[in-house]
């Protein structure tokens, strides 16, 4: 099911960053975000719900763009 929140994510293993594209056309980088992070988001049944818990405020970040 599509997210109303994440339109597409991205990760960069080598840089352990996960980026994150909004519905909305905004763009973030999380920083430091290990793998196993990002396969639990790509798996969970509510992307957003997923980012709002376990990724905002537990890793640092900085708007793309």
């Amino acid at each position: 099911m599509p997210s109303s929140v994440v339109h597409r994510m991205h990760y960069n293993p080598e840089t352990a960053t996960l980026r994150i594209i909004f519905v909305s056309g905004l763009i973030y980088d999380y920083k430091n975000v290990p793998e196993e992070v990002y396969q639990a988001m790509k798996t969970s049944g509510s992307k957003g719900t997923y980012l709002n818990k376990y990724i905002k405020g537990h890793y640092p970040y900085e708007k793309v763009g």
